[in-house]
This record gives C-alpha cells, sequence and structure tokens, in this order.
C-alpha cells in the first residue's frame, strides 16, 4: 500500500535521478482538444521539473472518465503496447486524479508507476519545502490527498480467496490506515496552527509598514523581480515552483521604505488540499496593501493565467486588492512573435495596441523585463505612486521622517 512520493533519489543539490515517462490527457466535451495538448504542454514542463523526461503523449476522447481505467480498455491496450517496445519508460503520468482504485487497475494492467497530476505537483512541493512551514503543509496536502484513496490502494486484499474469514484482515487495515492518517492530519494541523500564530506575532512586529505582495503564475518570473527590486538573492530558476517558502526583504525606493514578499506561484488544476495546507503561507498575499500581478507575457495562454491567479485570490479573499498587472518577457516576446523585417514604428504600434488591449480587459498595467531591467524605472515610478498614496491614507505621520 506504500505510496511513493518522490519520482527519484534526492540529493544535497536535489539533483533528481532520471526518468522517462508518457504522458496522458484526456479531451472531453469540457475540454477541448486544443486545450488538451495545453494542459499537456504544462504536464510535461512539471514532469521535467521533477526530473522526468518525456518520450511520448496519448489523447483519448470521453464523455467522461472511465471509473475503472480513466481512459478506458482499448487506450490502455495502446498504451501497454507501447510499453512493451519502450522498456526504458517506466512512468505514465495522467494530467487529471486518479482514485485509487483507477491508480490500482492501471498499475496492474500497465506494470509501471502511475501518477496523476496532484501526486507530480506533491512530489514538486515535497522536493522544494525548506521550513519546517513548507514542509508540513505538504505533509498535510499528502494525507489529505491519501486519505479517500486507501480503499483503492487496498484491493489486492480484497481480492485474496480461501475461506471464510478472508476478508476481514484487509477491512481492518484499511481502518487502520485510515485512522493513522487522520491522526497524522490533526498533528500537522495543530503544528501549522502554532507556527501560523507565530507568523502573525511576526508581522504585528513590523509595525507601520506599507506591504506589497508578488503573486503569479509559477514561472512568471517573480523571484528574479524580487531579488532586482530588493537587491537581494532569492532563488529564481527556469523550473515550476522554484519559490515554495514567502520571502519579505525590506526595500527603499528614495527615503521611502516598504516591504515586499515573494510568494508561491500559482498553476492550473492546483489541488485544492494543497491551495488549503498553504493558505497560512499566503497570508502575506491577504494582508498586504497592493499586489504585483507579474505575467509571462511571451507564454502562449499567459491570459489562461491570469484567470487562473485572478481565480486563486478570490479563493484566498485579496481579489479586491489594489493590483498593478507587471507584464514581465517583453523581450522575449518580440523575440517569438515579431517578424525579424518589422520596423520600429510598426513594433510600437503593435505593442502600443497590446497594451491597450490589455489594460482594457485587466486595468492599469506596465510592460518589463526583469532580464535587461526595461521597463523597471516605469515600474519603481508607478509603484511609488500607489505606496506614497497608501502612507498618507494610513501613516501620513511617517512621512514626516522623510
Amino acid at each position: 500500500m506504500a505510496k511513493e512520493w518522490t519520482l527519484g533519489e534526492k540529493t544535497d543539490q536535489w539533483t533528481i535521478q532520471e526518468e522517462y515517462a508518457v504522458l496522458v490527457g484526456l479531451i472531453t466535451p469540457q475540454v477541448s482538444e486544443t486545450q488538451a495538448q495545453e494542459y499537456l504542454d504544462e504536464l510535461e514542463f512539471l514532469a521535467l521539473t521533477a526530473g522526468a523526461h518525456t518520450v511520448r503523449r496519448f489523447t483519448q476522447r470521453l464523455e467522461h472518465p472511465d471509473h475503472r481505467t480513466f481512459i478506458g480498455k482499448g487506450k490502455v491496450e495502446e498504451i501497454r503496447l507501447y510499453l512493451e517496445r519502450h522498456p526504458e519508460v517506466n512512468m505514465v503520468i495522467f494530467d487529471d486524479d486518479l482514485t485509487g482504485k483507477q491508480t490500482n487497475n492501471l498499475e496492474e494492467a500497465l506494470k509501471v508507476k502511475i501518477v496523476d497530476r496532484s501526486s507530480l505537483i506533491l512530489d514538486i512541493f515535497a522536493r522544494r519545502a525548506q521550513t519546517a512551514q513548507a514542509k508540513a503543509q505538504v505533509e498535510l496536502a499528502q494525507m489529505k490527498y491519501l486519505l479517500p484513496r486507501l480503499r483503492g490502494l487496498w484491493t489486492h486484499l480484497e481480492r485474496q480467496r480461501g475461506g471464510i474469514g478472508m476478508r476481514g484482515p484487509g477491512e481492518t487495515q484499511i481502518e487502520t490506515d485510515r485512522r493513522l492518517v487522520q491522526q497524522r492530519i490533526k498533528a500537522l494541523e495543530q503544528k501549522l496552527r502554532e507556527i501560523d500564530r507565530q507568523a502573525q506575532t511576526q508581522r504585528k512586529t513590523r509595525g507601520e509598514w506599507v506591504r506589497v505582495a508578488l503573486v503569479g503564475y509559477t514561472n512568471a518570473g517573480k523571484s528574479t523581480l524580487m531579488n532586482l527590486l530588493s537587491k537581494s538573492e532569492v532563488l529564481a530558476e527556469d523550473r515550476l515552483f522554484a519559490t515554495l517558502d514567502t520571502t519579505v526583504r525590506k526595500v527603499v525606493f528614495g527615503q521611502m521604505p516598504f516591504l515586499l514578499s515573494d510568494t508561491v506561484g500559482f498553476i492550473r488544476k492546483l489541488p485544492h488540499h494543497l491551495v488549503e495546507s498553504f493558505k497560512s503561507t499566503l497570508d502575506e498575499v491577504r494582508e498586504s496593501d497592493l499586489l504585483l500581478h507579474v505575467v509571462d507575457v511571451a507564454h502562449p495562454q499567459f491570459e489562461d493565467h491570469i484567470r487562473t491567479v485572478q481565480q486563486t485570490l478570490a479563493e484566498l479573499g485579496a481579489a479586491e486588492k489594489t493590483t498593478i498587472m507587471v507584464y514581465n518577457k517583453i523581450d522575449l516576446y518580440r523575440e517569438r512573435y515579431f517578424d525579424a523585417l518589422l520596423d520600429a514604428q510598426t513594433r510600437r504600434e503593435l505593442e502600443r495596441e497590446l497594451a491597450e488591449r490589455l489594460q482594457h480587459t485587466y486595468g492599469e498595467g506596465v510592460f518589463i523585463s526583469a532580464l535587461t531591467r526595461e521597463g523597471i524605472d516605469a515600474l519603481r515610478e508607478r509603484m511609488s505612486s500607489h505606496i506614497r498614496g497608501l502612507y498618507l491614507t494610513r501613516y501620513p505621520h511617517r512621512m514626516q521622517a522623510w
């Protein structure tokens, strides 16, 4: 029944043992083929972050997921034959969550490790967690993920035969495991409440400071921007979820100080129990005065990413906060979408049209490149204007010292 939460061996550099995987997505009346491929693109990046190389994709068109195998017997057989011809592939990753029963049936049919989207994200979070709080939050999410899947994972005992009484031990073990998991969940929730009380005390001691929080889709460039604005060294990588623990830095523009925090990135289909577990970490977002919503404008689905972040902020009760849209990676946007033969005036017109469309849809925004520092001065001016206004409204006596 042991559930593997890692995809490879962890080292001091969190280097991950390479594995090879195929990805599986479902096309339904609610998910078009184009959307399914976009989701698989993101799943491939998740797999790479966890140390798995994708060698093949499979999609299946169904009205609704099959209750036994999620994708139906025919597609399972197709994947099985592919795995027989490619023995180096040792994992199949599904873009949606599987039940314990589905996982068990698929492992029996395919003879390889079966991973769903939630367990893959939990694996990455487990590797990235550094502090006691982050580790407890990840373990809590793992326990909540495991609890409803215990019965499906114990079906190998239910299949035993040999006379009266053979079903009893299996049922008893399920109840024992469920009780142990529930006890662990309660212990972790209590531990996180204690950590949260300490964090609230620390936040109260910060005094009368304006707080600014960086939010955005994972890998949008928040940590790079954090380093640029605060002149600090926060981990910034081209990997998903490079930041789990909230980092807070004091920043001074001219003589005007404020607190800047970097938070965990959001993602589509983020497991609900993971959002619940990380709500205490995201208190920095809820208690902030100003949000910088960082967007990777060069990403083909960046507007979907914006909507995902806005939806998550709404879940956190932070949807109405004053927000500056920060469209990052404008240099990469030009490289990807502008023909080399376009003249300078046409490029400026295209950028102006993009800016007007986004401002009409999402409000005030600034185009920057955290890598080349383009637009940073304009962003600092926009931030300074908002922060100064907040001080004037809330802590006017503090401005006398500047």
